[in-house]
């Protein structure tokens, strides 16, 4: 039924609830990721709440802060990241890719992740890649494509420095820095 305030008439919409909290907060990690990515960590975090169509009263509920909304971007990009390389075949290349294309998108989310990176809060996102990063290292050494010399530590290095270096390039010029920083990586991994 329409509710009417002063000559104005609106629907209101239904309160579900708590029952209306996960689609909630599935909607705010997504709009987190669209608003941060077209405006950077200083838009207002109201303008989450409301790309999500929600009130802000359920953005604090969820996320109190930006690192917690952050660390909930990057949770959902490190299963997309385990999703990558979960094929039997999944490479390296594979997993590098992954990380570029989220990188493109997430170059905001990055810096604040990484300033903030000792925070016990953001620490679980380094184990988490580091397992996925073992487990496709294993592999490429199995193959052979890589030198027995890299380690666990290297790919994620070479992660983390492809990571950094596209949330400080232009927009228009992170494909292409993205493919000569893995040419370089690929070189500095090669069998010896």
């Amino acid at each position: 039924m329409p509710e009417r305030r002063k000559g104005v008439s609106r629907t209101a919409k239904p309160n579900r609830g708590p029952a209306a909290g996960p689609e909630n907060r599935r909607a705010l990690i997504a709009a987190a990721r669209e608003v941060f990515a077209e405006e950077g960590l200083q838009a207002p975090f109201s303008a989450v709440a409301k790309r999500a169509g929600v009130g802000q009263g359920s953005l604090y509920r969820h996320f109190p802060d930006r690192l917690a909304l952050a660390v909930a971007v990057f949770d959902e990009n490190i299963d997309e990241l385990e999703a990558s390389v979960e094929p039997s075949d999944a490479t390296l290349d594979d997993l590098l890719e992954a990380v570029i294309e989220q990188a493109l998108v997430s170059t905001a989310l990055i810096d604040l992740i990484w300033s903030n990176r000792h925070d016990e809060h953001v620490e679980h996102l380094s184990t988490r890649l580091g397992r996925i990063a073992e487990t496709v290292l294993a592999r490429e050494h199995a193959a052979g494509r890589i030198g027995d010399h890299v380690q666990t530590e290297d790919v994620l290095l070479a992660v983390t420095m492809l990571a950094d270096v596209l949330a400080r390039t232009d927009a228009a010029d992170r494909r292409a820095v993205a493919s000569r920083a893995w040419s370089l990586f690929h070189a500095a991994f090669m069998p010896r």
